[in-house]
């Protein structure tokens, strides 16, 4: 491949917005491929290098885990893949994050329930105290 068109690690990460020591781990755990090398070892990112790190970061920022961006992505590298089995993944997916919306309103919930029997004054007893040390908690439904 000629060099003209690819890049150094620190200019892959300036173009991104993705921290250098996290495309150093992205190839650790090999979501990333092994750039290319310059003779004196600098590492050089294709365009394609390129374009795979900014599917894994779009990934990540819709909550995709390591291990769903590595099976989508050998998916994706197999080039024998259906519509299907992507929407298959994307869907264990969403179900992750539909639970953890739950989770999430079932402790926004307690927390105020907590809060709200707690007046704030200046003594010592406090109900949120309480609660964390397990004494009176309230959990909602």
């Amino acid at each position: 491949m000629t060099t003209s068109k690819m890049i150094k690690r620190g200019e892959l990460a300036n173009r991104s917005g993705c921290n250098l020591e996290t495309i150093r781990y992205y190839e650790k755990i090999d979501l990333l491929k092994p750039p290319e090398r310059t003779a004196s070892g600098h590492r050089l990112y294709s365009r394609d290098d390129q374009a795979r790190l900014g599917f894994i970061l779009r990934g990540r920022d819709l909550g995709f885990s390591i291990g769903e961006l590595k099976s989508l992505l050998t998916l994706v590298d197999s080039h024998d893949y259906s519509c299907g089995e992507v929407l298959e993944l994307t869907d264990g997916h969403l179900a992750s994050v539909r639970q953890k919306i739950i989770d999430l309103k079932k402790l926004e919930r307690t927390l105020a329930d907590v809060s709200a029997q707690c007046e704030g004054g200046d003594v010592p007893e406090c109900p949120i105290i309480d609660a964390l040390y397990g004494h009176k908690v309230v959990v909602p439904n």
